[in-house]
């Protein structure tokens, strides 16, 4: 080509040349998409459940529900474990249901007899007999934050054993079980013991959160109310003050259970804990299982996909 006219300096095919230019440069990748980072967070917390449960003395079983997104995280779920006062979750439903299709009435009131009377925990045992009358709801409260045995043993007889496990059977937790009054180790050697799984307490606990339970929107936001009502134990000491926790802890000798919804804003989830075959003191493991499920919930709480943390308000506006 010639330097004059069309030549190497024209416009035009000074243009061409760095049309050229750029298609003789290497082809530069499309954009990767940002690493699976939550996903390498679960599976941290997975190995840290399954590290924890083979280090806790005797056998133990772990059932976590995501509630915002339904993963869920265990170890032993299916395992059927003794639930000491754990069982009382499932009394306290079916005393709501009863209440909701009106085969009683919250306000009815019962006596506190001697032969329901039982040592252990709550304040009940030392009554006078027949002394003192309780409404089904205050007997329900008794039962539920002081784990009161005594006011546990009125509510069966009122409720039924063969119908507490039958609507749990309804709700799909056929493996738990009510086989006996609070305080009966000669029912336990027999065999007669109060039973669940991690698996189906969980989802007890995901129905609680989600008023998926054969009760009016009422009836559940004054069950799940009971259950918040403070308390202390191994599972929630690791939980902040600040943020709710609906929960029952049980114990018997040689076992130790908990089940609980936590309301961590923006990342709230369903857990149960459940170990058997255990010295007297079960609190350490239970603390620690508690804790290491907390921070992992903490630290995906209100967080961006790219794992940057903004004010809840947003991540609601956006989902």
């Amino acid at each position: 080509l010639s330097a004059v006219g069309g030549g190497w300096e024209s416009p035009r095919m000074l243009a061409m040349l760095a049309v050229l230019a750029m298609l003789a440069m290497p082809t530069q990748a499309a954009p990767v998409p940002p690493p699976a980072h939550r996903a390498q967070l679960a599976a941290k917390l997975e190995s840290d459940l399954q590290r924890l449960a083979a280090a806790a003395p005797g056998v133990a079983g772990i059932s976590v529900v995501d509630l915002s997104s339904g993963q869920r995280f265990g170890v032993n779920e299916g395992l059927v474990f003794p639930q000491g006062s754990a069982i009382k979750i499932p009394i306290l439903i079916e005393l709501y249901r009863r209440a909701d299709v009106g085969e009683l009435k919250l306000t009815d009131r019962l006596p506190v007899r001697r032969d329901n009377q039982v040592g252990g925990s709550g304040l009940l045992q030392y009554f006078s007999d027949g002394g003192s009358e309780m409404s089904l709801h205050d007997l329900a409260v008794a039962m539920i934050v002081l784990s009161d045995n005594s006011a546990t043993n009125i509510l069966i007889d009122r409720l039924g054993m063969d119908r507490v496990s039958r609507t749990m059977s309804e709700l799909g937790a056929g493996q738990t079980k009510l086989q006996r009054k609070m305080i009966r180790p000669e029912e336990s050697a027999k065999g007669n013991e109060n039973l669940s799984t991690p698996a189906e307490a969980a989802d007890l606990m995901v129905r609680i959160a989600r008023c998926q339970l054969p009760l009016a929107a009422a009836s559940c936001a004054s069950l799940k109310s009971i259950l918040e009502i403070p308390k202390s134990g191994a599972f929630r000491e690791p939980i902040p003050a600040s943020v709710r926790v609906a929960w029952k802890p049980g114990g018997i000798e040689g076992a130790q259970t908990a089940w609980g919804l936590v309301d961590v804003p923006g990342a709230p989830y369903a857990i149960t804990i459940m170990i058997n075959y255990g010295p007297d003191d079960l609190d350490a493991p239970m603390r620690e299982i508690s804790s290491a499920v907390f921070k992992y919930f903490a630290q995906v709480a209100r967080t961006t996909p790219h794992g940057t943390r903004v004010p809840l308000e947003y991540i609601k506006k956006v989902h």
